[in-house]
């Protein structure tokens, strides 16, 4: 994806800082909550359009499932599982590259891209 050039925000660098600084996959109210330690007189619509920037630049990954929708700050390949039980989202390394090059030449197709969700119950919903 081709970047889109864009003025300098503050706002919208601090938003990204928040977002690639945690693993949790965190939804709006989670980034607008850190973001106004930072920035305490940050409005919730001015992170949503941020979010929204960030995403359609492709700086950062918009997730959805059923209830919610969370961003990722990590936009490099990788995978996702959700927890059916706790809904936590988990990056995972798991497609190997040759797989989908045997899928392509199977069915002569030219594969741009490819992303993965599985879902299922994490380890600390099974052990409760």
């Amino acid at each position: 994806m081709e970047a889109i050039k864009q003025r300098y925000s503050k706002q919208r660098e601090t938003i990204l800082e928040v977002v690639q600084s945690t693993l949790v996959h965190p939804n709006a109210d989670w980034i607008y909550k850190e973001t106004r330690k930072r920035i305490p007189n940050i409005s919730l619509g001015t992170v949503y359009r941020n979010l929204n920037q960030l995403v359609e630049t492709g700086r950062i990954i918009k997730l959805k499932d059923e209830s919610m929708v969370r961003y990722d700050g990590n936009i490099g390949h990788h995978d996702h599982f959700r927890c059916a039980v706790c809904g936590k989202w988990y990056d995972v390394e798991m497609i190997d590259q040759a797989i989908i090059k045997s899928f392509a030449e199977k069915h002569d197709f030219q594969v741009e891209s490819f992303h993965l969700e599985l879902e299922g119950t994490c380890k600390s919903c099974l052990n409760s």
